[in-house]
């Protein structure tokens, strides 16, 4: 894209409040990307605002979520005035939802039936309800990736199916077409890029067997980055753990404590090993926890601060600045895209 660079592609969803687990899982990864390697790579953070209406939205509050989005990157570190650092809105990029047309037209419909994640969607919804959105969302994603010839894109685990067919849909364009789009490293890559591997993950508080989760309607096991720090701090000391009197990193063993450990070494940027080594065998839980409450709450009261200094106009100006470089990349490759296969003359 920009001098050649290596494109790093992702992008939040518009909607909710952002809690912890997304902060230091997918938050501060692309910012320590974007501003410690920045002579290496292009780093395209999108907000995907199409793919919001994939399920039931609050479209009074879309608009307030999108710049919302953005200011909590940008209090996270993202350097909003930076030619090779772009965040856009993908509405604002025309080409997204044209390119998604047509990758449509080169998609099986069984392609997207076996989409694990829209199986697990449809069936917690009447089947009036399950929008064409949220059928092909894959192909907007995949859209979304080959514009900018992205090569790594950070995927959870309940997506990278569609990765895997980005880089179908690729490859079957480019076998029939040319060389139009450039295919994203595989899965195995991604996470070896990324180092999924040995990534810290935030547990629910109050079920520590499952991920922390912004649609919890409890929202009693989810810390958001706009919690008050005291609220925080109460759902610290209200967190499930067990009855073994001893304080140990074991996931299988003893979830909740495990988590709390997991939860004070992304706070302190330690290796959970340290921490771990800090408190091992001591069987005072609350003492435990009064440490992770209190280091909790000192975190979400200088970034709420950082938050609270970002303001609407100077989001809406980096959003403005980025689209007008995405336009000119997203809709060249449209362009080539649209000459091979007949949709424009090729002179």
């Amino acid at each position: 894209m920009l001098m050649n660079r290596d494109v790093v592609l992702t992008g939040l969803r518009a909607n909710n409040d952002l809690h912890i687990g997304n902060y230091f899982g997918a938050m501060l990864p692309i910012i320590e990307i974007a501003t410690q390697t920045r002579e290496d790579f292009q780093i395209n953070m999108f907000i995907p605002d199409l793919h919001s209406f994939t399920t039931p939205v609050d479209h009074s509050t879309l608009q307030e979520n999108i710049i919302s989005n953005a200011r909590y990157y940008a209090a996270a570190g993202l350097p909003l005035d930076d030619n090779h650092v772009l965040i856009y809105r993908q509405s604002f990029v025309p080409a997204h939802s044209e390119l998604a047309w047509i990758l449509d037209c080169f998609t099986g419909m069984g392609e997207m039936e076996r989409m694990t994640q829209y199986k697990d969607k449809a069936s917690k919804q009447s089947s009036d309800r399950i929008s064409v959105g949220l059928f092909n969302y894959p192909v907007l994603m995949a859209a979304d990736i080959l514009l900018y010839d992205a090569k790594y894109v950070p995927v959870g685990d309940d997506q990278t199916q569609h990765l895997e067919f980005t880089r179908n849909v690729a490859e079957r364009i480019n076998n029939q077409f040319g060389n139009i789009f450039r295919v994203p490293e595989s899965v195995d890559k991604q996470h070896e890029f990324f180092n999924r591997g040995q990534a810290l993950r935030i547990k629910d508080l109050v079920d520590p067997t499952k991920k922390m989760s912004k649609s919890d309607e409890t929202t009693k096991g989810v810390i958001f980055l706009t919690d008050e720090p005291e609220v925080a701090a109460s759902k610290i000391m209200s967190a499930t753990t067990d009855d073994m009197s001893r304080i140990a990193y074991k996931p299988i063993e003893q979830p909740g404590i495990s988590n709390l450990l997991v939860i004070l070494a992304l706070l302190r940027g330690k290796p959970v090993e340290s921490v771990e080594a800090e408190f091992i065998n001591q069987s005072k839980y609350g003492e435990f926890k009064q440490v992770v409450a209190s280091e909790m709450s000192a975190f979400l009261s200088d970034y709420q601060h950082k938050l609270s200094r970002v303001d609407d106009v100077t989001v809406v100006g980096a959003f403005q600045r980025s689209e007008e470089m995405a336009n000119r990349v997203a809709s060249a490759k449209l362009l080539q895209l649209q000459k091979a296969i007949g949709l424009r003359p090729k002179i």
